[in-house]
């Protein structure tokens, strides 16, 4: 586009900037499974009426100026361009006199793995046009599955999320609003009065001490430091490399029995131990005797940074002065996990998942990795923030993140939706996983570079049978300390 027809347009954001590097170029993949068959008309009415189109960034195309500074240009929607209807699939085969006819493939009875198949070649294969706003709907009409494709530029998961909810309604009350769970922020939890002044000194002299470790870690993983190569490892280039896509479904009510059984753990805490305690039984089927106990692998997560955790209102997301704004308002935490050769008790996983992420809370590790990429980015430029990012991925080796989902089941249009699960295009990792929860269940899609992690669906019962273990040891814990209490 010419950049003499650019006026009065909208600069893109310094997150947004990198997320468009080529070296990044992150898109945001929805997968909204439905119980009755998807209906065309049905779907364009609900994008044409939804507040998606009414939002800036999603009637807006990415134009450059002059000088190649990206800046969003207002634009009509054409809803036709944005909406792919995905047939079942099909391949060319040859007749003996040359000619072609289609012969159905699939097999309608694995909708799940076909759809992983689809996300998997999608987020390698195809990039997001640029004539266009940077989103799109596709339909796999056989598998009522309807795939929200959105780059990460336009914003993150959180809010992201809560556009898409603003859009929907209960199944059980179709005009009333999903109910959204507020998630608490865990504070000092101390008191000025009294004696509470010596706890809260102590307090912020461990987040200053944790700050300048966590910090300075930090640091060091953008330039130098680097986790041990295992099986599991990516690095420089993985991002290119073809993905398989495996889910592990995990009950909320099992994470709440494993969260119950530790004084004060929250569901992060166990989706951690479960990761911890799943990626050891992983490491122990691909490469027996070959790691020793202790071997550490830091995963790199990511922490909304708004001041009301958790999914937002969207009347916050759309106001433009408010702290809880849309956009990209993420930091990113290190988080170590473990390897351990087995014998453990599954609950200790849990013990020492809340014990980092609690060091991590207490820190403003999150803040510091934001904001010192927004400096780099004002100072150096995109490409600076690129590379330091990009080199922080290479030295670590998986990406985790969790977004809270409704509590109750809800529809779209007029078809109810049967689950949600997220995953983002490919980084450097080999490992990346997402987790969403809905109506009492949590899809972890887990992405991986298929030439590295061939068997990603063993590594998803690997993680669903740590969290039946962990829920085992926690009804025994209980069990057991009912007998001893009903003794005394």
């Amino acid at each position: 586009m010419d950049s003499s027809e650019i006026t009065c347009n909208e600069p893109v954001t310094p997150a947004g900037r990198l997320f468009l590097r080529p070296e990044m170029d992150i898109i945001i993949y929805c997968a909204i499974g439905v119980k009755n068959r998807i209906e065309l008309d049905s779907i364009k009415s609900f994008v044409k009426n939804s507040l998606m189109l009414k939002h800036p960034r999603f009637c807006s195309l990415l134009v450059r100026d002059k000088n190649g500074v990206e800046q969003w240009k207002r634009t009509e929607i054409d809803i036709d361009r944005h909406i792919i209807v995905v047939e079942p699939t099909t391949k060319d085969i040859a007749d003996d006199d040359g000619s072609y006819h289609l012969d159905v493939l699939e097999n309608n009875d694995d909708a799940e793995r076909i759809v992983n198949d689809y996300l998997a070649d999608l987020s390698v294969s195809t990039p997001l046009s640029e004539d266009k706003p940077l989103w799109e709907l596709h339909l796999l009409l056989e598998q009522n599955c309807i795939i929200l494709r959105i780059h990460h530029a336009l914003g993150d998961g959180i809010s992201l999320m809560s556009l898409f909810l603003a859009a929907c309604g209960k199944a059980e009350d179709p005009t009333a609003a999903p109910t959204v769970v507020r998630v608490g922020r865990r504070g000092l939890g101390l008191r000025w009065s009294g004696y509470g002044w010596i706890r809260a000194l102590l307090g912020f002299l461990k987040m200053v001490l944790f700050s300048f470790v966590f910090c300075m870690e930090f640091v060091t993983r953008g330039f130098w430091h680097r986790d041990r190569k295992t099986v599991i490892s990516g690095g420089s280039g993985v991002e290119l490399w073809p993905r398989k896509m495996a889910t592990a479904k995990l009950l909320i009510k099992d994470m709440k029995v494993v969260k119950d059984a530790l004084v004060n753990a929250t569901i992060n805490d166990v989706l951690f131990g479960v990761i911890s305690s799943g990626l050891s039984k992983y490491l122990d089927h691909r490469s027996p005797n070959e790691l020793s106990d202790g071997l550490r692998l830091t995963g790199l997560a990511m922490v909304n940074l708004r001041d009301q955790p958790g999914l937002q209102d969207m009347s916050e997301l759309m106001t433009k002065d408010s702290r809880s704004r849309w956009g990209n308002r993420f930091g990113m935490l290190l988080l170590p996990v473990y390897y351990q050769k087995g014998g453990v008790d599954p609950l200790e996983y849990v013990k020492r998942a809340k014990k980092v992420i609690d060091r991590k809370k207490r820190s403003l590790e999150a803040h510091f990795s934001y904001y010192i990429g927004y400096l780099i980015m004002s100072w150096l430029g995109s490409k600076a923030t690129c590379i330091l990012n990009y080199r922080v991925i290479c030295n670590t080796s998986f990406t985790i993140s969790n977004v809270v989902g409704p509590k109750e089941e809800i529809i779209i249009g007029d078809n109810p939706v049967t689950s949600l699960r997220v995953n983002v295009s490919s980084t450097p990792h080999a490992l990346i996983m997402h987790m969403v929860s809905y109506a009492g269940r949590a899809d972890l899609q887990i992405s991986v570079a298929k030439d590295i992690i061939p068997d990603p669906e063993f590594l998803a019962k690997c993680f669903e049978g740590a969290l039946l273990e962990m829920k085992e040891a926690a009804i025994r814990s209980a069990l057991s300390n009912s007998v001893i209490q009903f003794a005394d």
